[in-house]
């Protein structure tokens, strides 16, 4: 068989890429995968999930040593000044772990890697420019494609990015120091999550918010927990604000605001919105037109509107999450290998690692409301959890919405520690549909964060 001739070729190694290819490879099919960086994995590897993730972790734990009273006493925590950088390293090694990991999975299951950027010459050729600093460029034809390219931070024009002090969440990962103040213009997942890191870290944080309140696809409970929790932290929370311009010199960062407000610190982290990676792959060459963001729309099987091209990802919007990513790689990959697929994404949890952690699945109060689905709350407090008085972090809440009727499971709602860990039972509950009753007559290992399940559970149970 011709070495650059494949039955499909998956443009990104990021997870929806990863999904993708390992399950065209896994039902016998040649396939290659195109990563136009040195090495594979994606922005979810380099820049995006692993990186902050692994920051937030390391922070976490010399936080919770300092606040220790045990460690107090012993005066253990007295010369914990770990510096930004030095938090970093410890990404650097996970980083390196996941990538020899997953070249592993790609040589086991004889998955072609080729560096370099992709570009469609037609809908069954892309030429490669390898990215080796010499530029040779050469061909390769499947049957189908898989766009996985993801999404990059945007870039307003008007705003310099070539200045050391403006930052994105791609170059913010590049510190050489501890900053001393921080402003984070854009209130969105990524803003909360830097804003949570780095106010532990002792710097002074503003975060401008577009919007009216934090995080709005959130449960409004719990996002009055996280601005809250934010302030008692010491970040200073600018709501309703647009900026008019951004000016840095002599070592600060000036962003006027349109209502008149000037906000100043060391530097900028620009975190409102991110587009797709689709500059330059010759889409237009094969008649693929991208929305105002960049991003390619799909239908449910995740084809574009050329069939034999699919776009899976970030590439493609909502909901730009790592865990979502990879289940549309082979949802899409299950189509093409068997010309149908039953699959879809639903109950997709959300996973936001501020401190405290928030997740969710299901309906929030706001929508039920809206829909006029009778509703009760079941609630349980980490404070009374004894295993959250074990470890010594109370704050926090689980939150189960269920129907009156019916007592069908309809929305849960946690923040606080383990939050993204926490609600996958009651994802599996609402996967099961099953109601109320059955997180009350579970047996939960004690003691447990898990317990508060139960406890919410009889919470609501004792309001109907």
């Amino acid at each position: 068989m011709d070495n650059n001739k494949f039955d499909a070729i998956v443009i990104g190694s990021g997870p929806a890429g990863e999904g993708a290819a390992m399950k065209i490879a896994k039902a016998g099919k040649k396939v290659a995968i195109i990563e136009k960086f040195h090495t594979i994995g994606g922005c979810s590897a380099h820049f995006g999930t692993i990186p902050s993730k692994v920051l937030r972790q390391s922070i976490q734990e010399i936080t919770a040593i300092k606040n220790n009273p045990l460690f107090q006493n012993l005066k253990l925590a007295d010369n914990l000044n770990i510096s930004y950088p030095q938090l970093l390293q410890r990404s650097h090694d996970v980083i390196a772990e996941q990538v020899k990991m997953r070249i592993g999975f790609y040589k086991r299951n004889n998955i072609k890697i080729i560096h370099g950027h992709a570009k469609f010459l037609d809908t069954n050729t892309i030429e490669i420019v390898s990215n080796d600093g010499i530029g040779q460029t050469s061909s390769y034809q499947a049957n189908a494609f898989f766009i996985a390219t993801g999404s990059a931070p945007y870039h307003p024009p008007n705003v310099d990015f070539s200045n050391s002090q403006i930052l994105d969440s791609n170059t913010i990962l590049n510190l050489s120091a501890t900053p001393k103040s921080l402003t984070i213009y854009g209130a969105g997942v990524i803003g909360c999550e830097y804003a949570s890191f780095f106010q532990m870290l002792g710097v002074s944080v503003n975060l401008i918010n577009t919007q009216s309140r934090l995080l709005n696809f959130l449960d409004d409970e719990i996002t009055d927990a996280l601005g809250y929790h934010l302030r008692e932290q010491g970040v200073t929370i600018y709501h309703n604000e647009t900026y008019d311009k951004v000016d840095a010199k002599n070592g600060q960062v000036t962003v006027t605001l349109k209502s008149g407000k000037s906000i100043r610190s060391e530097y900028l982290l620009w975190a409102n919105g991110r587009a797709g990676n689709t500059q330059n792959l010759g889409l237009a060459n094969i008649s693929l037109v991208t929305n105002n963001r960049m991003q390619l729309d799909v239908n449910e099987f995740y084809q574009t509107t050329i069939p034999t091209i699919y776009a899976i990802g970030d590439v493609i919007g909502h909901p730009s999450l790592a865990s979502a990513s990879f289940d549309q790689g082979r949802f899409a990959a299950t189509h093409f290998v068997e010309g149908s697929c039953q699959y879809k994404l639903n109950l997709i949890p959300t996973g936001i690692y501020t401190a405290p952690e928030i997740s969710s699945i299901g309906k929030t109060e706001r929508e039920l409301t809206s829909e006029k689905i009778p509703y009760e709350i079941g609630h349980s407090t980490f404070k009374n959890l004894t295993r959250a008085q074990i470890i010594g972090t109370e704050t926090g809440i689980l939150k189960i919405l269920f129907h009156r009727e019916n007592l069908q499971i309809l929305g849960v709602h946690c923040f606080g520690l383990n939050a993204a860990e926490i609600i996958h039972i009651g994802q599996v509950a609402m996967a099961q549909g099953a109601d109320i009753n059955s997180l009350i007559n579970t047996t939960f290992n004690y003691p447990t964060m898990a317990e508060a399940y139960r406890i919410a559970a009889l919470n609501g149970i004792n309001r109907l």
